[in-house]
């Protein structure tokens, strides 16, 4: 699997909104501010080397072969490449790939009594090769070094200029640090700021079967044979591999992700990719709001989809009571709690705001709460339901009670949201319209009639 920022493509779909077949582009201005941005960062991304991240689950899965390789083909096409540091751990295969392969001499430093072999930056500076091949990324230099860690000595090398290859396994990311430790019992000490990973360039997964590494390790070909076996009784165990390849294939997909949303965003893509499945649920002030999440949970895990839960706040919820802030705060962290990321959203309306988003994020399904209103209510103006459903285009819109047998209202109640003024004015307008209505009609309608023209403003 391979991930680069410089894949390309052309989009072209069908509206079926209304069962319009047309082809079309979609018609959305790029925000000037991010135009400059891309265009800074794209200048920026050229004045700087490139990074390449051969990435897996363990140490065995054959990164630094790949890497090597890839290397290899690099120099057979008349790239200047130098290895700056590769532990080959007394593989004669990964030995065997250095042949023909310009190695720069080791930095020695002298650590409590102890010499100590480190890659040497400044040769590598000086020396300023095409593409430097540097191992192990998450490694912590030698006390002397002018770096502690070697994805600071990857950054300078990559401001300077020069091309990186190297190599990461998945228990190393900052991030999943605590995952690890709570999975595998190791706490792992050499980590990598996930920014850095998320900068590469190119992500490349290198993957291998459970039993295929396990069988590896059994014919010494990851450690020497005498520690093979006690690998294998601690960090080596089946489960912890089947739970750290899980993780890497995760890590990379959700790289993958935040590729596809940086393309669609740069390229104007409005239009919902279905390449995953992403649940989105919108939380108002309603007291069943826990339970609306709850069945969204439920849904998601049947779906094995992500899930957002977001809440929209209006205009009109400035004045809310502490305890309505409280209630939808509470709402959020329960959310927190079942694994879903939430947002609070603000815009004037509640389904725009929350279409907005759900196409930023690429969501595929938005689960609401279903509303009780009566018949005449709901031809007179439309609900947020009603409107999710109108603007969704391809995004598939769920309504479902919060409650059995008891609906989820969306909207807050007057005294929630304080003076309205314009509600206030739209009454006075139809007021108005129906004593223009009443005046023409009066010759036609007596007058016990034309008032139950202001009766029907009244009541909606």
């Amino acid at each position: 699997m391979r991930l680069t920022r410089n894949d390309r493509c052309e989009l072209r779909g069908s509206n079926l909104v209304g069962g319009d077949t047309r082809e079309f582009v979609t018609p959305v201005r790029p925000n000037p501010d991010e135009l400059l941005a891309q265009v800074v960062e794209e200048n920026r991304r050229k004045a700087r080397g490139r990074l390449k991240v051969f990435f897996g689950a363990s140490a065995g899965v054959g990164k630094t072969y790949a890497m090597l390789e890839a290397a290899r083909l690099q120099k057979k096409a008349g790239v200047d490449v130098v290895v700056g540091l590769v532990e080959t751990h007394g593989r004669t295969e990964t030995e065997a790939l250095l042949q023909g392969l310009e190695v720069l001499g080791r930095r020695n430093l002298s650590y409590r009594a102890i010499t100590l072999s480190e890659f040497d930056l400044d040769a590598a500076l000086a020396r300023r090769p095409q593409l430097l091949i540097l191992d192990e990324l998450a490694h912590t230099n030698a006390a002397g070094s002018r770096h502690l860690k070697r994805w600071k000595d990857t950054m300078e090398l990559l401001d300077a200029g020069i091309d990186v290859y190297t190599t990461l396994n998945v228990q190393h990311l900052d991030s999943l640090n605590d995952v690890v430790a709570q999975v595998t019992g190791v706490v792992v000490r050499e980590t990598v700021p996930d920014a850095v990973f998320d900068q590469a360039d190119e992500i490349e997964l290198v993957d291998l079967p459970v039993d295929e590494l396990l069988g590896r390790l059994e014919e010494g070909k990851v450690y020497i044979p005498g520690e093979a076996p006690r690998a294998m009784e601690n960090f080596f165990r089946r489960g912890n591999l089947i739970a750290l390849r899980e993780m890497a294939l995760r890590r990379t997909a959700d790289r993958v992700d935040a590729q596809m949303r940086s393309y669609r965003r740069d390229q104007a893509i409005q239009m919902t990719w279905p390449v995953a499945e992403r649940l989105m649920v919108g939380i108002g002030l309603s007291p069943f709001s826990a339970k609306l999440i709850r069945a969204a949970k439920r849904m998601a895990d049947r779906l094995s989809a992500e899930w957002i839960v977001v809440f929209v706040e209006t205009p009109g919820h400035t004045n809310l009571p502490v305890e309505t802030r409280d209630r939808v705060f509470a709402s959020l962290q329960l959310a927190e709690q079942l694994g879903a990321e939430t947002a609070t959203l603000a815009g004037p309306r509640i389904a725009e705001a929350i279409l907005r988003y759900a196409r930023s994020k690429n969501v595929s399904k938005i689960v609401v709460g279903k509303q009780a209103r009566p018949l005449w209510k709901r031809m007179l103006r439309r609900s947020v339901v009603d409107e999710l459903i109108e603007g969704s285009g391809d995004i598939g819109i769920y309504a479902i009670s919060g409650e059995p047998g008891g609906p989820l209202p969306s909207r807050p109640s007057a005294a929630e949201r304080g003076i309205a003024w314009g509600e206030y004015a739209w009454a006075a307008g139809a007021v108005a319209a129906c004593t223009v209505v009443s005046v023409l009609l009066r010759s036609v309608l007596n007058p016990t009639n034309l008032v139950m023209f202001y009766l029907l403003a009244g009541v909606y």
